[in-house]
């Protein structure tokens, strides 16, 4: 089989030279064992690195024929980046895979040998976590129960780490949206799949680009993209406040004319006022996020520009300029 390995980069010029020496040490392992072809590459996503990441790329690429670099003509984030390796680099199967060395090469083995008995695509899922902080670990769990709550469809512990057959990802080609949530749309392709346990590692070198903003970012996305749970939910709570108000209607017009206990309280009415208030508020904020992706969508904007592409043919498929420019 000839593998690719699409790796994303942003700004990873510390641990970039080492990322590359590890992967180009497995491929060759793999080939020496017959499991993959000499053609096997190494694809390098720069997502518009302001670093050397780009230049080092280059150098790989000319180096060896084992490296091939795809340069965005922006920053489009990691999903983005993702996507348009997976679309544009070449293979029997594809794994992706971070630059950040945080998840285990030697995980591929097994990825490989699974595709080898038939499944399409191979879930990579953290049998251990314990080099990350006991906040992010309970924020991760947490987020994924609480998909599994709005009935999206994720692989738990599971995140970018993963192999895709050939018509796996040509599958995914065709799913246009620009919101990307790629741990959200793969499970939705089907075919047959299985998963590979690793230990998570630390980085080996520069920082996290993924911060706390950016991983709420990605947990909305990952809401607001596959379910309309919130939606209802808004509904429901709109009816149960409903049904209160009519109560106290009630309340307030028996008071009226069978008491003379008719003196408003300010408490009563202040509380109520901020509560149905800020009820509002947060609901138009829900209904504002689903418009806002309506927008986007609406806009058939390419969601990525490759800029170029060096060490590897850029039309694996043959339909040319729309990997080129994610408009497929």
């Amino acid at each position: 089989m000839r593998l690719g390995i699409v790796v994303p980069c942003y700004n990873e010029e510390e641990v970039l030279p080492e990322t590359a020496r590890r992967l180009e040490t497995l491929l060759g392992r793999l080939e020496q064992s017959g499991k993959t072809s000499a053609d096997s590459q190494i694809y390098f996503v720069d997502d518009g690195s302001s670093d050397r990441t780009w230049t080092i790329i280059e150098d790989l690429a000319r180096s060896s024929r084992r490296f091939a670099g795809i340069k965005l003509a922006r920053n489009r984030g990691h999903q983005r980046a993702l996507l348009a390796g997976l679309l544009n680099a070449q293979g029997d199967a594809l794994v992706s895979i971070d630059a950040d060395l945080q998840d285990d090469t030697e995980a591929v083995v097994a990825m490989v040998d699974a595709f080898a008995a038939g499944h399409d695509i191979v879930y990579g899922v953290r049998g251990s976590r314990a080099t990350d902080t006991g906040f992010k670990r309970g924020t991760a769990s947490l987020y994924y129960r609480l998909l599994r709550v709005f009935g999206v469809d994720v692989v738990h512990n599971h995140a970018d780490f993963r192999l895709m057959s050939r018509r796996a990802i040509e599958a995914l080609r065709q799913y246009g949206e620009s919101n990307l949530f790629l741990r959200g749309i793969i499970p939705e392709i089907g075919f047959r799949t299985t998963t590979v346990l690793y230990a998570r590692a630390a980085r080996f070198a520069g920082t996290s680009k993924y911060p706390l903003r950016k991983m709420i970012a990605l947990a909305a996305d990952g809401i607001t993209s596959f379910s309309a749970t919130p939606l209802r939910l808004i509904a429901g709570i709109g009816f149960l406040i409903s049904l209160v108000s009519m109560g106290i209607g009630l309340w307030v017009l028996w008071a009226r004319f069978f008491t003379d206990r008719t003196i408003p309280g300010w408490a009563s009415s202040l509380l109520s006022t901020y509560f149905i208030g800020g009820l509002e508020l947060l609901s138009l904020g829900v209904i504002g996020e689903y418009m806002a992706k309506i927008y986007l969508e609406s806009k058939h904007r390419p969601r990525f520009v490759i800029e170029k592409i060096v060490g590897a043919e850029s039309d694996p498929s043959g339909s040319g300029a729309m990997e080129r420019t994610g408009r497929c």
